[in-house]
């Protein structure tokens, strides 16, 4: 499938969700409080987030005359412009002449990081650049392995340490390398955590300051994984994260087993901070670049 159908299909479930009681609305001038309170459950329901929902509903109030003139088209083009401006967010660029760049990857357990860093130097070697991926978590059971794993299918280098060795240590030891053998791309996988460990929020931390001893102004980027399926919740994981170090950048999993595809411009909204990749399947093609327009013309009617 090209990239535009794999985005369709991924938000298939948002769009149904959707889609069902807006139809409500179609072709009327004048909606009651019960219909767009409908609305506004779906919208919530899909974690658009309150704030957008709020707003959504203010623009159906005031443009009720010109929808029911303009039937189904003249509402998906006033909702269409509202999401996408929602999601419009500037990445921030870093030092995008580092070699190497180091890009660290954190998030709470299950959320997909290890995939998504395998399917990113997938990404990047087709680019032609040199990866490496480096195995930073080193508590979790076979995380090395599994990254190891991913390693091979993308054709990128590898480093690890001993289990249970000390992160920090091992990611020295991985830039270290990546240095001395010319390697563009580093992919630090760190150990998920909960966002209310103190001790191992604070170990990211420690982890940004050995990099940037190896290697100047590292990581040049640190994106936050989140799990599409977990909705809400996944803003209250992002506060935390964002205190521990600077977050440049978002990637959304999962989005093709949920319902709950609005989360994007709640995480936005909140976070200020853009999302680059969303992952729409378990393939290594998987992993998508966002783009706000394409994604919100998915999440209407197609």
């Amino acid at each position: 499938m090209t990239i535009a159908e794999r985005l369709k299909k991924g938000l298939a479930r948002t769009r149904a969700t959707i889609e069902t009681p807006i139809d409500l609305l179609r072709g009327r001038r004048s909606w009651s409080p019960a219909d767009l309170d409908a609305v506004e459950a779906v919208l919530l329901a899909a974690d658009f987030g309150p704030s957008a929902a709020r707003r959504a509903i203010e623009l159906l109030k005031h443009n009720g005359r010109a929808i029911g003139d303009g039937g189904r088209d003249a509402m998906r083009e006033l909702l269409l412009g509202e999401i996408r401006r929602s999601l419009e967010c500037s990445a921030v660029a870093g030092d995008v002449h580092a070699c190497p760049r180091v890009s660290f990857f954190v998030g709470v357990n299950g959320t997909g990081k290890t995939t998504t860093i395998g399917k990113l130097a997938h990404v990047r070697a087709k680019e032609g650049h040199r990866v490496l991926l480096c195995a930073a978590d080193t508590f979790r059971a076979a995380a090395a392995e599994q990254l190891e794993a991913w390693a091979e299918r993308s054709g990128a280098a590898f480093h690890r340490g001993a289990a249970g060795a000390d992160p920090s240590a091992v990611l020295t030891d991985a830039l270290r390398a990546a240095r001395a053998r010319g390697h563009e791309d580093v992919l630090v996988d760190t150990a998920g955590r909960l966002h209310t460990k103190g001790n191992l929020m604070a170990e990211l931390s420690k982890m940004a300051r050995v990099a940037a001893r190896e290697v100047s102004r590292a990581p040049h980027e640190t994106l936050l994984v989140l799990d599409a399926t977990v909705g809400g919740n996944g803003l209250v994981q992002a506060r935390e994260f964002a205190r521990a170090l600077p977050l440049t950048g978002l990637v959304l999993t999962k989005l093709d087993g949920t319902a709950k595809g609005g989360v994007a411009v709640a995480v936005v909204e909140e976070l200020k901070v853009p999302i680059q990749y969303i992952g729409v399947g378990e393939g290594i093609d998987d992993l998508l670049p966002f783009e706000a327009a394409a994604f919100a013309e998915n999440l209407l009617w197609c």
